[in-house]
């Protein structure tokens, strides 16, 4: 059968469900080895950048049917990657959080330098900006064989 000649927006359509297919086959791919989907890993994303969204507000970024976010997030809060808390302002709402398992280096920085007092935060920041600078001064300085700076 002979292939007929494709006007320009059914190309462009054609083109879309190529990138579409692809879309899904990397995410099948990342289900398998990271035990996530694109759009499930999409999510952790943003609500790790945006902690306390709604879920309306995530369907909304990730383009997607609120139903379809609400299967993503089901998922997640399974595998307790995400929590929800009740709206504070509307109770039928719900917040989305990362857990601890969820989180990230990152949050668990921002948790830790959050619990601590500014001049506590500081003063660690202080010293390990020495640390760092004694460390790169230190790694172009020559070794001998048993180790020992010369």
């Amino acid at each position: 059968m002979a292939n007929p000649e494709l006007d320009s927006a059914l190309r462009f359509m054609q083109l879309m469900w190529s990138v579409d297919h692809a879309l899904h086959k990397v995410s099948k791919r990342m289900a398998s080895v990271l035990g996530l989907t694109g759009p499930q890993r999409l999510a952790i994303r943003i609500i790790g950048r945006s902690p306390g969204m709604a879920a309306g507000e995530l369907a909304g970024l990730m383009h997607l049917d609120p139903s379809t976010v609400t299967g993503i997030l089901r998922r997640l809060e399974r595998a307790r990657l995400i929590r929800r808390e009740a709206d504070p302002a509307d109770a039928r709402r719900a917040r989305l959080h990362l857990t601890a398992k969820a989180g990230t280096i990152e949050a668990a920085v921002r948790r830790t330098l959050a619990s601590l007092p500014a001049h506590e935060v500081d003063a660690a920041g202080r010293v390990l900006a020495a640390l760092a600078h004694m460390l790169n001064d230190a790694s172009s300085a020559p070794v001998r064989r048993d180790g020992k700076e010369r």
